[in-house]
């Protein structure tokens, strides 16, 4: 059975903030994804992106964790995998998704993923799963759906899924198998696991990159766009998941992606778009999952 890690009073404050910063971070790659891919194609996104961030994971790695590279490069395997799943495959589907999907059908879509997740890690991982576990992550499975569907569950009726939509699931099941692993990779430290799958999936983006080729140019929101999905979601997002993962169980952690489409809402009203009052309540729902969960 998989035993938590122990998280000091100092420290499980610092890993939930993490676990909260994380999905706004991503939000932030849903809504700028949506007008970046329409400048440039997904894997061509995917490869900028992670260019950006290697000049910063790299020393973040070699400063914080002083790792010793030589034993890092030892699992280079697990770590291919990782690039696969995590660096390339969930990044250039979710962009691919957006070509032929509304966020909010990708938002359905990825909310499949905290319950693959729990099923994993419980079969895969043998992590127990408490009440507090299973009530969160229905509290907050309703509340997502709140939010997404204004209320009226009878929405989810008239989805049209597409193309995309499946796309997306495939993404969600790159993420989630992901996640299992870098619960699964404890005796290499986060940040440079993170580096080095970051470069192996660089090198193998590399030569199709060199064949399509890049946009010569982009528009200034194109710009702004390309450089935050290379600074929150590519450095902060993922350095704060994996970190996250080595202390508290990928069951617990999974749940956490239902802030994603709540921060997306909120981006929504600060970009001057109408939310109701169903929704804000789905939103407050899904933070009182999220408690439930880290309930010990």
């Amino acid at each position: 059975m998989s035993k938590e890690r122990p998280v000091d009073r100092l420290k499980r404050p610092y890993v939930l903030l993490f676990l909260t910063l994380a999905p706004l971070f991503w939000a932030g790659n849903y809504v700028l994804g949506e007008y970046v891919v329409e400048e440039m194609p997904p894997l061509a996104m995917t490869f900028i992106r992670w260019l950006i961030a290697i000049v910063l994971l790299i020393p973040l790695a070699q400063i914080i964790e002083k790792p010793d590279w030589k034993s890092v490069l030892k699992a280079w395997k697990l770590l291919t995998l990782m690039a696969l799943l995590g660096i390339i495959g969930y990044n250039f589907l979710l962009y691919e998704a957006l070509r032929h999907t509304t966020p909010v059908n990708a938002s359905l879509v990825n909310s499949i993923s905290p319950i693959l997740i729990v099923i994993l890690s419980t079969f895969l991982l043998k992590e127990k799963l408490t009440k507090w576990n299973l009530s969160g992550l229905v509290v907050s499975l309703s509340g997502v759906l709140l939010v997404l569907t204004n209320g009226d569950l009878q929405n989810l009726l008239q989805v049209q899924f597409n193309a995309g939509d499946v796309i997306m699931l495939m993404a969600v099941i790159c993420w989630s198998i992901y996640s299992i692993l870098g619960r699964r990779m404890t005796d290499i430290p986060p940040i440079a696991a993170t580096t080095v799958s970051v470069v192996i999936g660089l090198v193998m983006i590399l030569p199709i990159i060199l064949y399509q080729g890049l946009p010569a140019s982009l528009s200034t929101a194109g710009m702004a766009g390309i450089v935050y999905m290379g600074l929150f979601p590519s450095v902060g997002a993922f350095v704060f998941w994996n970190v996250s993962l080595r202390y508290i169980d990928a069951s617990k952690v999974g749940i956490f992606l239902y802030l994603i489409p709540v921060f997306t809402a909120i981006i929504s009203v600060l970009q001057g778009k109408p939310i109701s009052l169903i929704q804000a309540a789905g939103g407050i729902l899904v933070f009182i999952g999220v408690y439930l969960n880290s309930r010990k």
